[in-house]
Parts: structure tokens; sequence; C-alpha cells
């Protein structure tokens, strides 16, 4: 675990193994903790892996307002600089895989393979853009504790519930305690996010798509679209997951991204460690 201070913010991240570099984006309203599983496990395959805290969560700094993706990406880079790290495969699940496409839109030179689980690409509808800002000021009003609640069922499936209360006491525990004016100023940001539906064609790095097949916040017909625009990408359906199957089923997702991130040129084959 470390933090950095860079363009005025801290920004709190993991960093564990060695290797090719691997660096991860969570989603909203979560932290790093939510990459933990692949954290842990692809640090063993012989690979580095960064897992930062984006602005307004987990660790890092919480700067009110609006933080648009832009704004998110060039802190992701200011980070891969720090770490002294010239190119990586970038991966990041519902805002997070967003935030990646901005990072591919601004810095493609940086970037060696790309995933994106659960997310999209289009730009917000109007209704879209009212409820998010709307979605912001209940946040700034009420705390997190009452949306973490409503919307804990979306997140992860009623599989999961049941079966690995872990699981969801974790995913309930990141929301509950995010700060609600880093969510609301994120979430203003993402309501402004441009339509990044053209650039997927212009993707000429190895790219993966991952989703649940529960998600109802960004459905398999989603990824579907990003898997049939990104040329030559790979999709990834993972059964009995919602909108985080990195948490839900680790185990498959990450033998899906293991298997991906073995395939890409001049990179050294890794041997899956043993449970």
């Amino acid at each position: 675990m470390g933090s950095v201070f860079r363009r005025e913010i801290t920004v709190g991240y993991e960093d564990e193994g060695s290797g090719a570099p691997l660096m991860l984006v969570h989603g909203h309203p979560f932290n790093r903790s939510m990459w933990r599983p692949q954290t842990e496990y692809f640090s063993r395959t012989g690979r580095r892996v960064i897992a930062p805290d984006l602005r307004g969560y987990g660790d890092s700094t919480v700067v009110p307002g609006t933080t648009p993706l832009a704004t998110f990406a060039r802190d992701l880079v200011d980070l891969l600089d720090h770490l002294g790290i010239e190119r990586c495969a970038l991966g990041g699940l519902s805002m997070g895989g967003q935030i990646v496409m901005e990072c591919y839109r601004l810095f493609p030179e940086r970037i060696s393979a790309l995933m994106f689980a659960d997310t999209f690409a289009a730009a917000e509808t109007t209704d879209g853009r009212t409820a998010r800002y709307d979605m912001a000021e209940r946040l700034l009003r009420e705390g997190m504790d009452g949306y973490a609640h409503e919307v804990l069922a979306k997140m992860v499936s009623p599989d999961t519930i049941a079966a690995r209360p872990d699981v969801a006491a974790h995913v309930l525990g990141m929301m509950a305690t995010t700060p609600p004016e880093g969510a609301a100023a994120a979430l203003r940001g993402r309501a402004e996010r441009p339509d990044y539906t053209e650039l997927l064609s212009r993707i000429t790095v190895p790219t993966l798509v991952v989703v649940g097949t529960e998600d109802t916040y960004t459905p398999v017909s989603d990824a579907r679209d990003l898997h049939e625009r990104i040329p030559d990408s790979r999709l990834t359906i993972i059964e009995q997951a919602a909108h985080m199957p990195n948490l839900e089923q680790p185990n498959t997702f990450n033998a899906a991204l293991h298997e991906f991130l073995n395939s890409l040129p001049n990179t050294t084959t890794t041997t899956a460690p043993q449970d």
C-alpha cells in the first residue's frame, strides 16, 4: 500500500508483485479494495498490479464539485509517471471502464492492452443526466447509507447475497463509507461524459470485455456491443454474477483475465497459482 501527492491531491494505491504492469480502475461508489482478489492473484503470476483509489474515494483526496472523467484519467497517468511505468495493461469496471476509455482517448501510447468489465460507451441520455445530478444532491443531503442498501441487490446477484454474504458485506461497506462529496463530484462528471462509441472502432490494442449475466446496470447486450465494435476483442460472460463479477465469481474472472494477459504479444507466459 502506498500514497503519493500529485497535482494537489493525495492518491492511495496498491502496488503488488513484479513483472508486466496491470492497472485496475474501480467503479462507483467503490474503492481499490474491490480488486483485492485480482491484486492477490495476479501479483502471484509474475505481474505487477497497481490498483489506485480514484480522487474522492477510499484513501485519496476528496475534491468537491465536479470531477470530469478526463481528470480521473490524468490522475492515473500521473500515478504511472510516479511509478516509472511507461505502458501498462489497463482495465476498469463500470465507471472505471469509462475512465479507461478516456485514458485511451487521451493517452493511447501508454496502454498495451485493455479490459472493460460491466461498462458501456455511450454518452449519458437527457434523463440519465438529470438522474445523476439529482442523485448527487441526494447523496450530499442524506449520505451514502440509504443509497448503498437500495442498490446492493443490483450490484451483486441474489445468488451472491445468499451464498457469499462476505462479498455482499464488502460491497455494501465500500458504498456506505465512500465520501458523499467525492461520489457526487464523480456523478456530475459522469453525467457530462463524452460518447466513446466512435472511439471503440479505433482501438488497436488487444481488448477483453467481461460482463455478468445478471447485470441490469450494464447488461450483456452492452458488452456484446463493445465486443462487436472493438476490432479482434474477446468477450467473456460470467454466470451467476451481476455488476461485480470480479468479486462474485473471482475464479472465473481471474481465469479469463489470466488467459487474455498470457495471449498478449511479447508477454512471458505465467502459470496460474494453485489454490
